[in-house]
């Protein structure tokens, strides 16, 4: 097999390494130290296109597949994990629902304005009693007439607050597990939907993530996605493409703590064995991005690639946590000290470990594709 990226691949990495480093790196400790949200660097990604990387270019997007996603979100972690957080959620999960599963009408109405970045893209799916076990969320929509009146708390939303436009998903049907889910786009000046709590986090701290509180908020039918009852299958196959995003975010995280070991290294006398720590790490990072990638190819071809996200998504946020780790032990006394890139990096891989499906439940989703 061939594995280097195509020329036009490389090319939009290129770009894209040269806006994160560029405007997003610079910004990621003050970014992190004061949790505020990058503004910068969100608005030269939309001025870039980065916003619509997955949108055709029919609705106002740059038309790219997954690997360029990937490469995308990768590159911004390498820079600012915040701020590829929130483009990686935007456009996945916040944006690619409507894509797949939107009927012309709703593509035409909201692809656009997600792509140019005019609107900020989310996804609610988590519950305070619904996170692993999304099929028993307990947000009802109760259609009256041509609208829904939905109603229910939502938590631990990325890009609480900022977003113009949520992909909400609640109770339409009798059944109390997946077949009563319906999803629904649910913009942000919705009357009755408002922010709850806004978290302050271990990390990923320019990222805003909290509740969001839905009373008795009504929703056109047009603005349903899909069928009712359809909305679980909206969901996962959004976290399918969801967790090469985050794979993607592991990646930069994880190769920007290698490269800062590195830089330290080569700047100091090193103690027997660092030499091998580094190169143990450096070899942990290429093969998940071997991982990443392949899940990233099989998307672009429509092939199927369940299992493949969900190894990449375990994979890669394993590796980065555990690389995050060793990279601090390496800096040492450097390492530790607040505003160190280095406790910054383990801080903001904890939570890969955790969303868009914890990393025991991608351990279901595979072993359930083997056995079945």
């Amino acid at each position: 097999m061939n594995f280097d990226l195509a020329p036009q691949h490389e090319a939009f990495r290129a770009s894209v390494r040269e806006l994160a480093q560029g405007v997003a790196e610079p910004l990621a400790a003050e970014v992190d130290r004061d949790h505020r949200f990058p503004e910068e660097a969100v608005a030269a990604a939309a001025s870039a296109g980065l916003m619509g990387v997955l949108i055709p270019q029919q609705y106002g997007g740059a038309g790219l597949d997954a690997l360029a996603f990937t490469l995308c979100i990768e590159e911004l972690a390498q820079a600012c994990a915040s701020t590829s957080v929130i483009i990686d959620v935007h456009t996945s999960v916040g944006s690619e629902p409507i894509l797949l599963f939107g009927t012309e009408e709703q593509r035409r109405r909201w692809l656009p304005r997600l792509a140019s970045g005019e609107l900020l893209g989310a996804f609610a799916l988590t519950e305070p009693a619904a996170g692993s076990d999304a099929a028993s969320l307990k947000t009802s929509a109760r259609r009256v007439g041509g609208d829904y009146v939905l109603n229910g708390t939502k938590v631990f939303i990325t890009n609480i607050g900022r977003a113009g436009v949520y992909i909400v998903f609640a109770r339409t049907g009798p059944d109390e597990r997946a077949a009563g889910i319906s999803a629904f786009i649910v913009p942000a000046d919705s009357q009755g939907l408002r922010v709850g709590q806004v978290f302050r986090k271990m990390g990923l701290n320019g990222s805003p993530t909290g509740e969001l509180v839905l009373e008795n908020v009504s929703v056109p039918a047009a603005n349903r996605l899909a069928a009712e009852g359809e909305g679980f299958t909206v969901a996962m196959r959004a976290l399918d493409s969801g967790r090469i995003g985050i794979s993607g975010q592991a990646l930069g995280i994880a190769q920007a703590a290698v490269d800062q070991a590195r830089a330290l290294l080569v700047a100091r006398p090193r103690e027997q064995g660092d030499d091998f720590t580094l190169a143990d790490l450096a070899t942990r990072v290429e093969s998940a991005r071997l991982l990443a990638y392949q899940a990233a190819w099989l998307c672009s071809r429509g092939k199927p690639f369940t299992r493949e996200a969900s190894m990449a998504k375990l994979h890669c946020t394993d590796t980065a946590m555990a690389v995050a780790l060793d990279a601090l032990q390496l800096a040492g006394e450097e390492g530790v000290v607040s505003g160190s890139p280095f406790e910054r990096h383990m801080r903001d891989a904890k939570a890969l470990q955790i969303y868009e499906g914890s990393n025991q439940i991608q351990r279901h989703v595979i072993a359930r594709d083997l056995l079945r």
